[in-house]
């Protein structure tokens, strides 16, 4: 019997390493270039964008069409989380993990159908906006801006900035570090300077990249194995030499079901019955309330481009099982020593992690297969899937922290200040993601998607439950869903304590000492449990309390979306009482001046000009500078951000008035017809994935 240093000495001798498949200079080329590109594509949306509002910023001004925002929603989904994470799972357990993507087809409907109309017909920026207009008070909008934010550090950013770091690490041996912060830096000043505009666009190329090269390699994959029927039949025998494994155990041995999508209600890996009612709730919060996803459809310049997006994205969101999850049950079978390594002294020869390697099955399968010029386009592809992942969260994050975070701290502060501190967080957020970066790769025997998808589903449950209610049960008030949120929190937060101090427990050979706890009561059942019990709080509560007042139910819910109380009513009432503050604020009258349109209500106080943002339903205030006093770094920072010392009353006027006609949710009735046939089949085709892929087993020809 071998000790695991004679192993590894062993596997030494034979291994050739990823990295002595070398990028030439023409796979160096075609990564400079995709650079070039993406940067004058920011430098242009900085130039023509409207960037001195946080309308322009961060919406885009809703001017987008479906066919960038469907790019877009696909892009910002689709990181190297999911080109790392899912073809990782589907080395190490099989296609499982492609439930997730067919469940996305399903959910960004109930996002287009049911809450998009509710968040546009009420003027929200920000889900944690929507949750003060609904239910009234700011504790839900902080907590909630406070929360989504923990979840983008421990779980988006610090997933994308390991998984997009291993590819680099396979391909071209640089320092781990120096090639994160080369990526964020480029990422952070793209999204700093071009806003949600420059975001948009630079994903609808990314996402024509992606995809272009995700088929590519899916192909020359299956080339090499013989297509489907060759997967079928090696990838049962895809393990690690003898002489590699840990003797008299079973963890070098591949997953039985690994071509059965849905399986067995007590399963370790995808229970059915755990997936449906209770990975869903996590996943409504990710499509239907998470900031990064939504803001791509309230950019858009109607409903019915909203919708066509979600139509868009769910369609592309077939090809992930085949462009991702295939391909790396492929690269266990052409490189399986290193890709199923088990003995933790090879698996952290080959990358650094002793949990075990199947992440790099993907840049593994890019280097071994693809030629000298087409390696280069997937170096490019991956570095796409990192940007726009990056981009997307650095925008949706600086909103959050800005609109319902910052604004809670100085209430007063400019537009410009909010601008600046914005972008100022962004820089702070990717200092912490950094410093998580060693906890996460030991974590989940290496499978980075499945340690996301279970961090989330400790926390993200409660909030899809309280916005389903919100959305759905008027009734429910604000004491129901703040105290609903408070208990599931402290039930997430210490089993999410406990999976970290027992992260690293179990492994290959080694008996799993983790409490009953977390060893038998699967996370996915977890979430379920968590769900309910915020449902009941939040329902008992609010019954046991007054109802909610009537003016928070005013366009904020599925069934008073087209109310129109809240313009001509509830508008008013908060200008008023708006007013009211701030001539207080200011310890002096207050000048109401007449600006051509009754719905935006512009002040003036001394030498500040203060309107009324339709967007935010808020006071903002922006400085106005005389041009003799602005200093030559003031007007740098101001070409740099989009700022801009001048208020165009008309332009604001206009963009009031097309912001009233997105909110009416009016549609054309050809398409609306035509738009509720799509959702109808794709639905129908997202249904008969799932149980094609649960229950279909194919029988190889040669066996």
């Amino acid at each position: 019997m071998t000790t695991s240093e004679e192993r590894l000495a062993l596997f030494k001798a034979e291994y050739k390493q990823t990295s002595d498949v070398a990028l030439t200079t023409s796979d160096l080329g075609v990564v400079i270039a995709y650079f070039v590109i993406i940067i004058a594509i920011g430098i242009v949306a900085m130039c023509y964008s409207n960037r001195s509002t946080l309308g322009g910023f961060f919406l885009a001004g809703r001017s987008m069409s479906f066919l960038p925002i469907g790019a877009s929603l696909f892009v910002s989904n689709i990181g190297t989380e999911h080109f790392i994470g899912l073809s990782g799972s589907g080395a190490a357990s099989g296609i499982g993990v492609g439930a997730w993507e067919f469940n996305a087809i399903l959910l960004l409907q109930l996002l287009g159908w049911i809450f998009i109309p509710v968040y546009i017909a009420c003027g929200t920026y920000t889900m944690p906006e929507y949750l003060t207009k609904r239910f009234g008070g700011e504790r839900l909008r902080v907590y909630f801006a406070f929360l989504s934010l923990v979840l983008y550090i421990f779980t988006k950013c610090s997933g994308d900035l390991f998984t997009g770091a291993i590819f680099i690490q396979q391909s071209l041996r640089w320092n781990l570090y120096v090639c994160i912060v080369f990526l964020v830096v480029v990422t952070g000043v793209l999204t700093m300077t071009g806003g949600l505009t420059a975001v948009i666009y630079t994903d609808t190329m990314q996402c024509a990249l992606m995809v272009g090269g995700g088929l590519w390699l899916m192909i020359e994959s299956f080339k090499k194995i013989g297509g489907y029927d060759g997967l079928v039949r090696r990838y049962p025998n895809a393990t690690t030499k003898p002489e590699y494994r840990i003797p008299n155990t079973t963890c070098h041995e591949t997953d039985p079901n690994a071509f059965r999508m849905l399986r067995e209600v007590d399963d370790d890996y995808m229970p059915w019955l755990g997936f449906l009612l209770g990975q869903t709730p996590g996943s409504i919060w990710y499509w239907c309330a998470d900031q990064v996803i939504v803001q791509r459809l309230l950019a858009a310049k109607s409903l019915s481009h909203a919708q066509g997006a979600t139509l868009m994205a769910g369609f592309i969101k077939v090809l992930p099982l085949f462009m991702m999850v295939m391909p790396g049950m492929i690269s266990r079978i052409l490189f399986a020593d290193e890709v199923a390594c088990v003995d933790p002294n090879i698996c952290n020869y080959v990358c650094q992690s002793e949990a075990g390697c199947s992440s790099i099955a993907y840049p593994r399968l890019v280097l071994g297969v693809m030629p000298e010029g087409l390696r280069g386009l997937m170096m490019a592809v991956m570095i796409a899937a990192l940007m726009s992942d990056l981009d997307s969260i650095f925008n949706s994050a600086s909103t959050l922290f800005t609109v319902d975070v910052y604004t809670k701290i100085r209430r007063n502060c400019s537009q410009r200040e909010q601008m600046i501190v914005g972008r100022l967080f962004i820089v702070v957020m990717i200092g912490v993601s950094i410093a998580w970066v060693p906890v996460l790769k030991e974590t989940q025997g290496g499978q980075v998607f499945i340690y996301i998808q279970e961090i989330t589903n400790y926390l993200a449950p409660p909030f899809a439950a309280v916005f389903l209610l919100a959305v759905f049960v008027p009734r429910v008030n604000e004491q129901g869903a703040f105290w609903a949120l408070m208990v599931a929190f402290v039930t997430g937060v210490t089993r999410m304590v406990l999976s970290f101090v027992y992260y690293n427990a179990g492994g290959c050979g080694v008996e799993d000492w983790r409490p009953a706890l977390l060893r038998n009561f699967h996370y996915m059942y977890f979430s379920l449990f968590l769900t309910l019990l915020t449902a009941v709080v939040a329902v008992v509560v609010s019954l046991c309390t007054a109802p909610p007042h009537e003016k928070h139910l005013a366009r904020t819910t599925f069934w008073t979306r087209k109310s129109p109380k809240y313009i001509d009513d509830v508008n008013d009432d908060v200008t008023k009482e708006n007013t009211e503050n701030i001539t207080k604020d200011q310890n002096g009258p207050t000048n109401l001046a007449a600006s051509g349109d009754s719905k935006m209500q512009i002040f003036n106080v001394e030498e500040r000009m203060v309107f009324r943002d339709p967007d935010l339903d808020r006071i903002q205030t922006v400085d106005i500078k005389k041009e003799s006093t602005t200093s030559c770094s003031d007007r740098a920072l101001n070409l740099v951000c989009g700022l801009t010392t001048e208020v165009d009353e008309e332009k604001e006027r206009q963009l009031q008035m097309h912001m009233e006609k997105v909110a009416s949710l009016r549609q054309n009735r050809c398409a609306k017809i035509g738009l509720n046939i799509g959702m109808v089949m794709i639905l129908g085709l997202g249904v008969f994935l799932y149980v094609f892929f649960s229950f279909w087993k194919y029988q190889p020809l040669n066996m």
